[in-house]
């Protein structure tokens, strides 16, 4: 790729940054197997330090892709069977269903078909090595959203627990096995798991603030707890989740020769293990095993995308072409300046990405009114009624994480069942897709890729 392209790229970074109101964001791209590693704005506006392609951003729910790539280094070890029940290797995991906790897989978490909730962050006070045993223990409390096996659910706890898998498999923490069997053997220098290894690096202090404004810095570095970190907590630049890519781009080996995952396990990743109710919010066709999978006309690949609340990161990766991109940004807006810059830069290598989510054009009627009620999940309400004579969703944050303003906007249809949200706030500012649907018998609200039974 001609030095045009990247000038260009770096030119697009720096102008869409500004226009978002974004105070830094870091870009690195793929392409002719060579990395670029690009960087633009500040770390943090109180400091002005500059952001250089060196820079540790938060990389959210990405982290999951990293407990799932130690976990199929295991099975291609066999060390660990997808098809084990959970129960099999951690006796302790149970939920208030032992019978149907009892049946789920490793293969049924990595691939969101557990039925395990998202937002349920109990032990988050664990801050020791024992936090994610903390964890397992504290979600045995936990109802599951969705009978498992039923249907695709994003679930955060499942991806917890299989870090707590990790570590029974390895005699180590989740945060020491990731260094050993991943950044070590990988080379990857720029990438860690706790906030106070990220002090040694230049890094990203998030910032929020209501749409068309200059976000604040944040009154903390990180909002995830301990006990939280596989499903959202590895601190890593750009150029390093390139890297990562680039391991799985090359089916398990790294640039030295060295073999960090089976072939087998790297191409298992990449294949349809399920195919969610909600196709829109991260772009996700399909499932595989911890990979979202892109199968639309000229845009077929894999990736994965990570909200850390005031930070945000997003990666791409499309194998026919060898091509791998990823953005991280320091303000809660990120998402749309990925959703300006990577038209523009896909384009340029021949890949066409789909159209944005949004309400049918034109307009469609449809009766709202059968979804009314209220639907629950650990730590969500969402409540879908009326206001001013349309259809309204509002999408509540309970229990520990209560003081995040609720998310709520007019229902506008896509579909009979399908419909857009414009949610615009603090950390968000986007269609969100909301949708309805029954599974033997229960009826049930899809906000974010989640599901939630309806309760009243």
């Amino acid at each position: 790729m001609s030095n045009d392209f990247i000038a260009q790229a770096q030119e697009r970074l720096d102008t869409l940054r500004a226009k978002h109101r974004i105070p830094g964001a870091s870009l690195a791209i793929l392409v002719d197997g060579q990395i670029h590693e690009l960087a633009s704005g500040v770390l943090n506006r109180d400091t002005g330090v500059e952001v250089t392609p060196d820079s540790l951003f938060q990389s959210g729910s990405v982290a999951k892709i990293y407990t799932a790539t130690v976990i199929m280094r295991l099975v291609g070890e066999g060390k660990l069977d997808l098809d084990a029940k959970v129960v099999d290797v951690l006796p302790e995991f149970s939920t208030p269903d032992p019978e149907a906790a009892a049946q789920i897989t490793i293969r049924q978490l990595l691939s969101h078909t557990g039925g395990v909730t998202n937002d349920f962050h109990g032990a988050a006070d664990a801050t020791g090595g024992d936090a994610l045993a903390r964890y397992v223990e504290a979600a045995r409390e936990v109802p599951l959203d969705l009978p498992p096996g039923t249907a695709a659910s994003y679930g955060s706890l499942g991806i917890v627990v299989l870090g707590r898998v990790i570590e029974v498999l390895t005699g180590t923490t989740w945060n020491q096995a990731l260094k050993d069997l991943l950044f070590d053997p990988l080379g990857l220098k720029r990438s860690v798991t706790l906030p106070e290894e990220a002090m040694r690096y230049r890094y990203a202090w998030g910032h929020l603030g209501q749409p068309g404004t200059d976000p604040e810095p944040i009154d903390m570095f990180s909002y995830i707890p301990r006990a939280f970190a596989p499903a959202a907590q590895v601190l890593v630049s750009a150029g390093d989740l390139v890297r990562l890519a680039k391991l799985h781009l090359d089916g398990g080996v790294a640039p030295d020769g060295t073999r960090i995952v089976a072939a087998e396990a790297v191409a298992a990743m990449q294949r349809v293990e399920s195919t969610p109710v909600d196709r829109w919010s991260v772009s996700a066709d399909h499932w595989g095993l911890g990979w979202c999978l892109y199968d639309q006309p000229g845009f077929q690949g894999f990736g994965h995308d990570g909200s850390a609340v005031s930070q945000h990161a997003m990666l791409r990766v499309f194998p026919e072409q060898g091509v791998a991109l990823a953005l991280m940004t320091n303000s809660g807006n990120g998402r749309s300046l990925y959703a300006e810059l990577f038209p523009e830069l896909l384009d340029a290598l021949g890949i066409t990405m789909p159209a944005p989510f949004g309400p049918a054009d034109p307009p469609i009627t449809v009766d709202a009114t059968r979804f009314y009620g209220l639907y629950q999940r650990a730590g969500v309400d969402i409540t879908i009624s009326e206001r001013d004579g349309k259809p309204y969703a509002k999408y509540e944050f309970v229990d520990v994480s209560a003081e995040i303003p609720p998310l709520e906007g007019e229902m506008r249809p896509v579909s009979d069942t399908v419909f857009s949200v414009f949610m615009s706030g603090e950390g968000i500012n986007e269609e969100m897709p909301v949708i309805f649907t029954t599974h033997n018998g229960t009826e049930y609200c899809w906000a974010g890729m989640r599901a939630a039974p309806k309760t009243a």
